[in-house]
């Protein structure tokens, strides 16, 4: 079932849809495209399911791209996100050529689209380089960084600043997060989605069926580990 504004009103109240509708009213009509590197799995896909669908209920003319990658690409941008996390990396010049490359690729395939877009949002360092491959856009171009980019391997952020730094604007989830760079920044709080399966309220008849069917003790303590599935794609 497709979640609307109006499955929002008793979770945020009238006044929020209301400047939310009046805020997007400036916006009416114009061309946004986000870019991420994968439709399911992780943070990012969860955003991007709920609202890109929200963003056209609000008379915007919003889209969702996705590019493509092998399992040695994947590999790499993995490696970058640890090395932004501060872990020690080492970036060899295969990676950096075939990073160069997979970008390319796809800055073909979605030449027209980004073009001819009025923004382009790209999530995180695997599309980042895109932004090289567009000389003549039309529009503006937003770099969106959901890790925390608090303490960085040096050289991975001096990697990914050059492909950053160009942007007309950047955002990130907390103000440690940020770096320092040549444009706009602004800060967009971490945040969930109240009707999404991961955070609805279960009724108490379900929790115990839960429990029945792990064949879980309620009564005794509890420890719990959350993971997620990773294919070979990176899911950030």
């Amino acid at each position: 079932m497709a979640v609307t504004l109006e499955s929002y009103r008793d979770v945020c109240g009238e006044a929020v849809i209301s400047h939310l509708m009046q805020l997007a009213s400036l916006l009416k009509g114009q061309k946004v495209v986000h870019v991420n590197s994968t439709r399911y799995g992780g943070g990012v896909s969860e955003i991007l399911e709920r609202m890109v669908p929200l963003m056209n209920e609000l008379g915007l003319d919003a889209y969702w791209e996705v590019i493509d990658g092998d399992p040695d690409f994947y590999d790499f941008t993995k490696t970058v996100h640890n090395g932004l996390q501060g872990n020690p990396v080492i970036l060899n010049e295969k990676q950096l050529g075939l990073y160069r490359t997979v970008n390319e690729h796809n800055a073909n395939i979605l030449r027209e689209k980004l073009s001819d877009a009025d923004f382009v949002i790209i999530h995180d360092p695997q599309p980042a380089a895109l932004l090289s491959f567009f000389p003549e856009r039309k529009g503006k171009w937003i770099w969106r960084c959901h890790i925390d980019v608090s303490r960085p391997n040096n050289r991975v952020w001096k990697f990914l600043r050059a492909h950053v730094k160009d942007y007309d604007a950047s955002i990130w989830s907390l103000p440690e997060f940020a770096r320092n760079l040549p444009h706009v920044q602004y800060l967009i709080p971490p945040s969930i989605d109240p009707l999404s399966d991961k955070n609805r309220e279960l009724s108490h008849g379900k929790i115990k069926d839960a429990y029945k069917l792990a064949d879980v003790d309620p009564d005794r303590p509890i420890i719990l580990q959350v993971s997620r599935f990773d294919r070979f794609k990176d899911p950030i």
